[in-house]
C-alpha cells in the first residue's frame, strides 16, 4: 500500500487528496444515512474508537459485521484512536479517569463499569471494526499546557506509537493480510508550540515508520486562531511522500490554509454541528478561492421567511436543488428533523466542493 500526494489507496478504495472527512464519531453523521453522504460526494468518514467502544459497544459492532456493514458504507473509514479524549476527558477533568504510561481508564457518567484503553487495545478494536486507516493512540495536549506536560505527552506518545506499531504488525501477520489488503497506520505528532519537542516527536515517529502522520494537539491558540506556524513547521518535518492529517480542522478558511501548507486529510464536527444550529456555509463566487471566498448564512434570520431562492446559487446539494431558503427557515423554526438532514447535506456538500476547488489549484 503506497500512498502518494494525490491519492491514498485503502482497502475500501482510493481517496483523492486532499479530502475532508465528516466525523461519524459514534457510527453516524447526525441526521444522514450512507446514501445522503454519497449524494454529497463524501469520500470517507472518520469515527472514534473511544466513543464506539461505549456505544454501541465492540461486541455489537462485531455482531453487526463491522463498521462498514453496520453503517451500510462501502467507502473508506478512518478510526480515530481516542487520543483527543485523553485530553478532553482526563487532562481537563482528572476526576473522570486515570492516565498512565499503560493507557487510560475512565468511567463515563451513567456507565455501569470502567473502560480501559491502551495502545494495544485501541489498535485491536480499530482492526476489529474494519478500519481502513488505523490511528495510534496518543497523549493529546493543549498548546498552552506547561512545558513539563508537553514533554510528558511527547515521551508517552512515542512509547505508545511504538506499542501500536508492534501490535498492528502482529495482528496483520496473524490475519494473513497482504501489503495491498492491510489498513494504513497513522501516527500522531505531539509537542504543543515547542519546535524542539515537535521535531523530537516527528523524528522518533519517522524512525519507527508509519504510513501517514497527523498533527496532534488542540489546533487553535487561546484566542481561537489556527496555529499556522506550528502546522507549517510540522509539515516541513515530515517528508512529502507521507500524507498528513490535520486532525480537528474544519473551519473553511483553516482548511484552505492547511491544504496550502501540504496537509492531505482534514476532519471536524464543525460543518455538521454548524448546520444543525442554523449556520450554513455559502460560496461568494461560483469558482475560485479568493480571500473572501465564503460567508455564513444564519437560517433563523427573519429576513429569510419568504426567500424563494435556494440557500446558495452556487451549490448543487439536494437541499439547494429542491427547496427554498424560506422553507428551510420554516423547518428550522419548527424544529423538524428534515431541517437537520437538508442543512447538514448542504454544509457537507459545501465542504466537498471546497476540496474539489482545492484539488484543482
Amino acid at each position: 500500500m503506497k500512498p502518494n500526494r494525490r491519492q491514498l489507496i485503502t482497502p475500501h478504495g482510493p481517496l483523492a487528496l486532499p479530502t475532508f472527512l465528516p466525523d461519524a464519531t459514534q457510527g453516524v453523521v447526525r441526521a444522514l444515512d450512507a446514501r445522503d453522504l454519497e449524494a454529497c460526494g463524501v469520500q470517507a468518514l472518520q469515527t472514534n474508537v473511544f466513543h464506539l467502544m461505549q456505544k454501541p459497544g465492540s461486541s455489537t459492532i462485531r455482531a453487526l459485521g463491522g463498521l462498514h456493514q453496520m453503517m451500510s458504507w462501502d467507502r473508506p473509514i478512518v478510526t480515530d484512536s481516542g487520543g483527543f479524549q485523553v485530553y478532553s476527558l482526563i487532562r481537563q477533568n482528572p476526576g473522570d479517569g486515570q492516565l498512565s504510561d499503560r493507557g487510560m481508564s475512565f468511567q463515563p457518567e451513567g456507565a455501569a463499569r470502567k473502560f480501559q484503553l491502551t495502545p494495544e487495545k485501541s489498535v485491536q478494536l480499530q482492526l476489529r471494526y474494519g478500519a481502513d486507516v488505523v490511528v495510534c493512540l496518543d497523549d493529546c495536549t493543549h498548546p498552552e499546557d506547561p512545558p513539563a506536560t508537553q514533554q510528558e505527552s511527547v515521551r508517552r506518545t512515542i512509547a505508545w506509537a511504538q506499542r501500536c506499531k508492534a501490535e498492528f504488525a502482529r495482528l496483520v501477520a496473524a490475519k494473513g493480510l497482504s501489503e495491498a489488503d492491510r489498513p494504513l497506520l497513522l501516527a500522531v505528532i505531539q509537542g504543543g508550540t515547542s519546535r524542539e519537542l515537535r521535531r523530537h516527536c516527528a523524528e522518533a515517529l519517522l524512525e519507527i515508520g508509519f504510513d501517514a502522520y497527523g498533527y496532534g494537539g488542540w489546533p487553535l491558540d487561546g484566542e481561537g486562531n489556527l496555529l499556522v506556524d506550528v502546522f507549517a513547521y510540522l509539515r516541513e518535518l515530515v517528508p512529502r511522500k507521507f500524507p498528513m492529517h490535520a486532525l480537528g480542522v474544519g473551519h473553511p478558511a483553516s482548511v484552505v490554509t492547511c491544504v496550502e501548507l501540504g496537509y492531505d486529510l482534514l476532519d471536524s464536527v464543525m460543518p455538521t454541528r454548524d448546520a444543525r444550529h442554523g449556520r450554513l456555509y455559502v460560496f461568494n463566487q461560483p469558482v475560485g478561492l479568493d480571500d473572501d471566498f465564503f460567508s455564513y448564512l444564519y437560517v433563523s434570520d427573519n429576513r429569510h421567511i419568504k426567500a424563494k431562492g435556494p440557500v446558495s446559487p452556487h451549490c448543487d446539494c439536494p437541499c439547494c436543488a429542491h427547496y427554498s431558503l424560506g422553507y428551510l427557515h420554516h423547518l428550522f423554526k419548527l424544529g423538524d428533523g428534515l431541517y437537520q438532514r437538508l442543512a447538514t447535506m448542504h454544509n457537507l456538500r459545501f465542504m466537498m466542493q471546497l476540496l474539489e476547488r482545492l484539488r484543482k489549484r
